[in-house]
């Protein structure tokens, strides 16, 4: 990626005020780009995106997805160069207790999203984040390559397959026709400093061990592609320039996660984190029957090593001591702003 070519560019990001939005338009005004936001109010308190002091830097907007009228008034306004979408539900949970309003976010937000694309004057590009979980999960020990199958049995899945599904359509029927290239991105299971999201394993369990309680863990053996935020992130902002430089060729759908030895157990993560925290940190797991999640989720990122650049810098056991120390530095009253882009710093060095 070539930080001179953000320099002055027009980024449109939905999903700005979320964790990995926060992340993203950090790293894009750190490069000089005019970023444009447009999101519901940060879901949780505290939030990366006020302790971060990310709207700073930026033009935000609060807004739903679900509301084509405003979001098309936004990217009107914003005439963008560059559209990142990242707006989701982004809990399995969650989709379980609101299934109407996952699929109304994921889905039909996508469609607002792109149908409002098709009438912004100078677009270039413009990346549609999904998830690993859009793929029909066989509970295969390899990973998953993009020409598998999307499906779903939790309503969140079936929703980002759905988002590929869509674009897909829109890329054919409208976009491409307009000149317009747009791809996808496929990543799940990213952790990192500023998530306070329910649900999620990190928060969670970083939460536990501050209140001196167990975490209880839902499914300890589950294996996930564990990745530091700015991987995937990196892959986002690498994909959209090529989409400005090189159009059509790399409008495709791209997975974006670690190698195949960082496919790590849940209870892998956690007993790094407590060893971290200290001999007060505890876990167990759940004793009640839980909601169906994969057991065993892999991708195949060959593809775009070998046609983006693109490959992990930092590996899981890095990743999980990172988010450790960024917790910690806010628990101790560290200036986050500053902290975060010495993170995306630290991480732009890493060969």
């Amino acid at each position: 990626m070539n930080p001179a070519f953000w320099q002055g560019r027009r980024v449109f990001v939905s999903g700005h005020t979320g964790f990995k939005g926060s992340w993203l338009c950090l790293w894009l005004q750190a490069m000089g780009a005019e970023v444009h936001g447009y999101a519901l109010a940060p879901a949780t308190d505290p939030a990366l995106f006020e302790v971060a002091d990310v709207a700073r830097g930026m033009q935000s907007t609060l807004g739903d997805v679900r509301d084509y009228a405003a979001l098309s008034a936004a990217l009107s306004a914003a005439q963008p160069e560059i559209v990142l979408h990242l707006a989701a539900q982004p809990l399995v949970p969650l989709s379980y207790a609101e299934p109407v309003a996952t699929f109304a976010t994921n889905a039909m937000g996508s469609v607002h999203l792109l149908e409002a694309c098709r009438h912004v004057e100078g677009l270039q590009a413009v990346v549609v984040v999904s998830s690993d979980k859009c793929y029909e999960n066989r509970e295969w020990l390899w990973g998953y390559r993009e020409t598998d199958p999307m499906g779903g049995h939790d309503p969140y899945s079936a929703s980002k397959g759905c988002t590929e599904l869509i674009v897909s359509s829109y890329r054919r029927a409208f976009l491409a026709p307009a000149g317009i290239p747009v791809a996808s991105a496929r990543a799940g299971n990213v952790i990192g400093g500023g998530d306070w999201t329910a649900s999620r394993l990190v928060p969670d369990v970083l939460a536990a061990f501050a209140a001196g309680t167990p975490v209880t863990l839902r499914s300890p053996g589950a294996i996930r592609p564990w990745q530091h935020v700015l991987e995937p992130l990196a892959g986002y902002l690498l994909l959209a320039q090529r989409l400005v430089e090189g159009g059509e060729a790399f409008a495709e759908g791209w997975n974006f996660g670690p190698d195949d030895s960082d496919a790590r157990s849940v209870a892998w993560v956690v007993e790094r984190l407590a060893a971290g925290w200290g001999p007060d940190a505890r876990w167990e797991v759940a004793a009640t029957p839980q909601v169906h999640e994969a057991h065993t989720l892999r991708l195949d990122c060959s593809k775009a090593r070998s046609l983006l650049g693109w490959q992990a810098r930092w590996p899981a056991d890095e990743a999980v001591a990172r988010s450790l120390a960024w917790y910690q530095a806010w628990r101790a009253g560290a200036d986050m702003h500053a902290y975060t882009l010495a993170e995306i710093s630290d991480f732009t060095r890493t060969p």
